[in-house]
């Protein structure tokens, strides 16, 4: 499968395109859909991309792993949210776990959280 953004050219060094192991398909989708509008390219019962805002091509993709307990401490996925009270509010309702509630920092506000499959992401704003 191609990465390649559709009328985009890939950037030398440049983040691509981020994978999230899941252990559960279905329940992964409906938590992204729920939480945060995100739409999918299935490739099978194993693997699901995330459509990229404005629908030109993918950001990443779901991938099923059985034996996945989630991931904490390792590279860390931090999205952008214009609204971050209400994108806490929605990953809440969606199912999702708060870990860190929303804090200041010097760049803006942010929050983490766990998917569930237990992998940790985080959601940022500006000030």
């Amino acid at each position: 499968m191609s990465h390649e953004q559709a009328g985009a050219q890939p950037i030398h060094h440049a983040i691509d395109y981020i994978e999230l192991p899941v252990h559960d398909m279905a329940a992964a989708r409906a938590f992204y859909a729920a939480a945060f509008g995100w739409r999918f390219n299935d490739y099978g019962p194993g693997y699901t991309g995330i459509v990229r805002p404005g629908g030109q091509g993918e950001a990443g993709g779901l991938r099923l792993q059985a034996d996945h307990a989630g991931s904490r401490g390792g590279p860390l996925v931090i999205l952008y949210s214009a609204e971050i009270d209400a994108t806490e509010a929605a990953v809440r309702a969606a199912g999702g776990e708060v870990v860190v509630p929303i804090f200041a920092f010097p760049g803006g506000r942010r929050f983490a959280f766990l998917d569930p499959s237990g992998n940790e992401l985080a959601v940022w704003t500006q000030p």
